[in-house]
């Protein structure tokens, strides 16, 4: 680690702890008032690629992750849309799918359907698989490095032109498997910080290798705030967020913030951008739902799907094949599905957030 990330390591977690302060408070009001607020809808990014092209997680995959500890192809999975499990990782659609409809495309086709004939090709390809992270996570699956081979292996068959992967843009969302698996195979609490900046230095090298491709705007996500899943809120009840993680995840991105400044000067032009999940999750939970477009959300950290115990999850089922969760009434009215994943009415939320800050 360089003097000059240290010094911002330092003066991160001075900041963070006056930011700590307000954190650990309750995320949320308690005022039920619904706001209407008009506003005109600019859209997201100001340019129209003809194409996009997905690579990450389970916040992107639309359905490449077969294994069998895939949550995505079990019921109650994708009850809202299409109306059976279909490899989302959600009761219906999820951040892709948002993204793709803001640029007036259709969500581009899972890696793993390739096969079903060129025209499905059209609106691009979606690389991302849940569980996966820029190294090798717990699951057994292909990392960011594997995904942007299999796009190199989809170019060399040059049925997408020069132009098409010019005209065309790049969505990465990545990295919270990598801290989940980090902390789950014990990683020591001093190794975080140089943990983090390994990770962001490889997210970086791989936004540069997917640019060098030929593809002219490549947008990653700032890592939504890990502290609030209900995976962590669930020891207060869901309650309030853990202000330590999202600590750690505030120095990803500040980092990131950093990298992806310096690599816009380095090509002079904006070709990399930031879609600040975090600051659009605290948007979400701090309005309790009520930003534009979307419905009011009881208790934003409380999830739809959860298992009947710890030991199960949303879709678990026993032996015999009984199911071990329980779902709420209306999913619309929850901001999460299971203790990870925002339902298809979240990811509403945050899209719809998204498009205040620009």
């Amino acid at each position: 680690m360089d003097k000059q990330q240290k010094l911002v390591f330092h003066i991160f977690l001075c900041f963070s702890f006056l930011l700590l302060l307000s954190e650990n408070t309750r995320v949320y009001g308690s005022s039920h008032h619904h706001h209407h607020h008009h506003h005109r809808h600019r859209p997201l990014f100001n340019f129209r690629p003809s194409k996009l092209f997905v690579f990450g997680d389970s916040y992107a995959d639309t359905g490449n992750n077969r294994n069998s500890l895939a949550s995505s192809w079990k019921v109650p999975y994708g009850i809202t849309f299409p109306g059976k499990p279909a490899g989302r990782f959600s009761d219906g659609r999820v951040l892709t799918d948002f993204i793709a409809k803001s640029l007036g495309i259709k969500s581009p086709i899972p890696y793993r359907w390739r096969n079903v004939g060129i025209e499905h090709w059209k609106n691009g390809m979606n690389f991302a698989y849940g569980g996966t992270g820029v190294f090798p996570t717990l699951a057994p699956d292909p990392n960011m490095t594997t995904q942007i081979d299999y796009f190199q292996d989809i170019i060399h068959k040059k049925i997408y032109s020069e132009s098409d992967i010019c005209s065309s843009m790049a969505l990465v969302s990545v990295a919270g498997n990598d801290y989940s698996t980090y902390a789950t195979t014990n990683g020591s609490p001093q190794g975080w910080q140089p943990f983090i900046i390994e990770v962001v230095n490889q997210l970086v090298t791989n936004m540069k290798r997917i640019h060098g491709m030929g593809v002219n705007k490549v947008v990653v996500t700032a890592l939504q705030p890990l502290g609030c899943l209900p995976r962590s809120t669930f020891t207060s009840s869901f309650q309030q967020c853990n202000g330590t993680e999202n600590e750690l995840v505030g120095f990803h991105n500040l980092l990131l913030q950093q990298a992806v400044t310096k690599l816009n000067n380095e090509t002079k032009d904006s070709t990399f951008a930031i879609l600040d999940l975090y600051k659009a999750f605290m948007a979400v939970f701090k309005s309790q739902g009520k930003t534009p477009g979307s419905s009011q959300f009881e208790n934003p950290l409380k999830p739809c799907c959860t298992g009947i115990s710890t030991e199960y999850g949303c879709g678990s089922v026993d032996a015999n094949g009984a199911k071990k969760y329980v779902v709420c009434d209306d999913p619309e009215t929850t901001f999460f599905w299971d203790t990870v994943h925002p339902t298809q009415e979240g990811w509403r939320a945050v899209y719809s957030a998204l498009l205040q800050e620009q």
